[in-house]
């Protein structure tokens, strides 16, 4: 397999443990801002708006930009959103950082998949995809309790400092 696929995997990987380590994070961050932990749940809901909603709506305006670029853009707005998150002294800035990394997350799987199996013949398009998506099954075992456990113990920001160094990494 390209090497490329390698790193959509390390990219989901980090998409992946962003998008639900914060509800391990959700305690701690509602104690910093002095808010209860169902109001802190908004930056799950957050999250999925960004996802659901921001997703689909970049897609549309940007299915004309070449798709290699779309996908560093992407990127770089992932770690932007997470390097916001990380240094955020507001709720209200934390909320629209989630959101950002959510619509980031939401155009970039979609546009991940498609040039995995671009970068392979036909026969292999399967395993060059669900290559990439293995960085999402390997977040949600390893990455989001290991982000948790680091949230919990050093801070929630040093969790969203290391996502970013991740997703840079896979920059």
């Amino acid at each position: 397999m390209p090497i490329a696929i390698w790193a959509l995997s390390l990219s989901v990987f980090a998409i992946g443990t962003t998008e639900v380590v914060m509800i391990g994070l959700l305690p701690n961050i509602a104690s910093e801002f002095s808010i209860s932990t169902a109001s802190a749940g908004w930056l799950v809901t957050a999250y999925a708006i960004g996802v659901a909603i921001g997703g689909p709506v970049l897609a549309a305006f940007t299915h004309h930009l070449q798709r290699k670029k779309l996908l560093l853009t992407l990127m770089l707005l992932f770690v932007a959103s997470n390097s916001v998150a990380a240094i955020s002294t507001g709720f209200a800035l934390l909320i629209v950082a989630r959101v950002l990394s959510g619509v980031a997350h939401g155009v970039f799987v979609g546009i991940g998949a498609n040039i995995a199996s671009s970068l392979v013949s036909k026969e292999k398009r399967a395993t060059a995809i669900s290559i990439m998506f293995t960085g999402l099954t390997v977040a949600m075992v390893t990455g989001v309790p290991l982000g948790t456990y680091i949230g919990q113990h050093l801070g929630w920001r040093f969790t969203f400092g290391v996502l970013l160094l991740w997703g840079f990494s896979a920059y």
